[in-house]
C-alpha cells in the first residue's frame, strides 16, 4: 500500500513539475502588443487580425494581447516602448518615426510614391523587404515587419475649397511627416496636431483642411460633418503600410520556426488587409459622393506641381541621406518597371467598347 502511495505521490510531483514547466513556456509567449490607435481599423482588424494570425500558426505557441494606444506608453513613440521592451511586440506606422531618419516617409507612403498594390509587389518582389527590416533594425534597433497595407487617402476635408495650386496658397493644413514639408513648399500653413483634435480644430476654424486617411479611416471620424468639401485624389499620399516590431532581444530568442510564424502572419495580414481595406473604401467613398459634401477634383496642373515638388524633396534629401537614396533608388527603378501595366491592363472607363 505504502509503495503505491509512493508512486502515486512521485506521478502527481512529476505531473505538477510537467504543468509548471508548460506553463512557464507558455508564459515565455505571452507578448503585449503596443499599438498608437484608440480604435478603429487599424486597431480592432489589423492589429488583431494580425496577432489571431500568429497565436493560430503557432499551435498556441505564441499568446499577443493587444492594447490600445496610450496603454504601454506615449501612443506617438511605440517603438521606443518595443525597444525597451515593455512590450515585446507591436503594429506601428513607421513615419512617426520621420524625425530620427526622413527614409520612413518612403517606407510609410508619401506624395507621387506607391500604390498599396505596387507596396506589395515592391515588399515582396522588388527587394523591399529586406531593405526595410535592415533600415529599422540599424537605425531603431526593433526587427520590422510590414503588416497592414494602406489605402490611397483622401487629400482634403476643407471648408475651403482647393482645386487648383493658387487655391493652396496660405490654406491652414493639418497634416504630419513629408507631407508637412512638402505642403509649406507648395505654399500651405502647416499645422501638426494629434487625430484626436482634427474634428474641434475644422469646427471652430482653427484650421482650413486637414488629411487623415482613406474613406474607410475618415468616415467614423465625422470630419465630413464639419466641413463642407472633399478632395480627391489623394495624390499627397497614395499608399503606404504599417509595420509589425518585435523586440530585438526576444526575437534573438526565437527559433527559426517561430520567426517564420510572424513572417508568414505579417504577410497574410497584409493581403488581408489589403482585401478589407479596399472593400471597405469602396461602400465608404459612396456615401461622400451621396452625402452633403462638394466632391472637388484637383486640377491635373496642380497634381502636377505636387510631383515636380516631390521628386525636388526627394532628391535634396538622397544627396545628403545614404540610406534615403538606397530607398528611394530601389523605388525609382521599380516604378520604371512597372510603366507597361497600361499598356496591357485596361482600366475602367477607358474602354471605348
Amino acid at each position: 500500500m505504502k509503495s503505491i502511495k509512493r508512486v502515486l505521490s512521485t506521478t502527481l510531483i512529476a505531473s505538477a513539475v510537467m504543468a509548471a514547466s508548460v506553463n512557464i513556456s507558455a508564459a515565455d509567449k505571452e507578448w503585449r502588443m503596443a499599438t498608437p490607435w484608440s480604435g478603429g481599423p487599424w486597431l480592432e482588424r489589423d492589429a488583431q487580425g494580425f496577432a489571431d494570425h500568429v497565436n493560430s500558426m503557432s499551435d498556441g505557441g505564441f499568446e499577443i494581447k493587444v492594447f490600445p494606444g496610450g496603454t504601454l506608453g506615449s501612443a506617438l513613440k511605440v517603438t521606443e516602448t518595443v525597444k525597451s521592451g515593455v512590450a515585446q511586440i507591436s503594429q506601428n506606422y513607421i513615419n512617426y518615426d520621420y524625425g530620427v531618419d526622413p527614409t520612413a516617409a518612403l517606407l510609410a507612403g508619401h506624395s507621387s510614391g506607391l500604390t498599396p498594390e505596387e507596396f506589395m509587389l515592391w515588399i515582396y518582389q522588388g527587394g523591399g523587404l529586406e531593405l526595410y527590416e535592415q533600415f529599422r533594425l540599424e537605425k531603431s534597433k526593433v526587427v520590422a515587419l510590414p503588416c497592414s497595407v494602406l489605402g490611397t487617402e483622401i487629400f482634403l476635408h476643407s471648408n475651403k475649397k482647393v482645386q487648383t495650386f493658387e487655391d493652396f496658397q496660405g490654406l491652414r493644413l493639418r497634416t504630419s511627416g513629408a507631407w508637412a514639408e512638402i505642403a509649406s513648399r507648395l505654399g500651405a500653413s502647416t499645422v501638426v496636431m494629434a487625430g484626436s483634435e482634427i474634428y474641434s480644430a475644422l469646427e471652430r476654424g482653427v484650421i482650413d483642411a486637414a488629411e487623415w486617411g482613406s474613406p474607410e479611416l475618415n468616415k467614423p471620424t465625422g470630419f465630413q460633418e464639419v466641413a463642407k468639401y472633399v478632395m480627391v485624389p489623394g495624390v499627397h499620399q497614395s499608399g503606404g503600410v504599417l509595420e509589425c516590431q518585435v523586440n530585438k532581444r526576444e526575437w534573438d530568442k526565437l527559433t527559426e520556426k517561430q520567426q517564420t510564424v510572424l513572417r508568414n502572419a505579417a504577410k497574410l495580414s497584409v493581403f488581408d488587409s489589403w482585401l478589407a481595406s479596399s472593400y471597405a473604401d469602396l461602400a465608404a467613398y459612396e456615401e461622400l459622393k451621396s452625402g452633403k459634401n462638394e466632391i472637388v477634383k484637383l486640377d491635373p496642373s496642380f497634381i502636377t506641381k505636387v510631383l515636380e515638388e516631390t521628386t525636388a524633396w526627394e532628391d535634396e534629401n538622397a544627396a545628403k541621406n545614404p540610406w534615403f537614396s538606397k530607398v528611394l533608388n530601389s523605388q525609382r527603378t521599380f516604378k520604371a518597371e512597372m510603366t507597361n501595366w497600361s499598356e496591357y491592363r485596361l482600366t475602367i472607363g477607358e474602354s471605348e467598347l
